[in-house]
């Protein structure tokens, strides 16, 4: 569960992430259960790209951090959602992904 500690945790490693890579994050909220993070990077990063590092280097660098057994380990399901926001509006995409804060979705 993303939640507390483990999300506050989550969270710094995907900024780490984006800064390592020369990626912007506009916006990003953990839940439980999920992510929704909203970037802008340049069109060189293809959207499977961005979705491997993040979740692969995030999930990595969070089990060799903090977890020290098996219970305590993250991992990403193999899915994601892409989309860009070249028809929409970047407020539409941040105001979306704030309407999710605190929720389930």
């Amino acid at each position: 569960m993303l939640v507390n500690e483990v999300a506050s945790r989550v969270q710094s490693i995907l900024h780490e992430i984006a800064d390592d890579k020369g990626v912007e994050i506009l916006d990003l909220t953990v839940q439980p259960d999920h992510v929704h993070l909203f970037v802008s990077s340049p069109p060189k990063n293809e959207p499977a790209l961005l979705a491997n590092w993040f979740k692969g280097i995030s999930s990595r660098k969070y089990n060799h951090r903090y977890a020290d057994h098996e219970g305590e380990k993250i991992g990403w399901a193999r899915g994601y959602y892409a989309g860009t926001a070249g028809h929409v509006s970047s407020e539409t995409v941040e105001s979306y992904i704030q309407q999710h804060k605190g929720g389930d979705s």
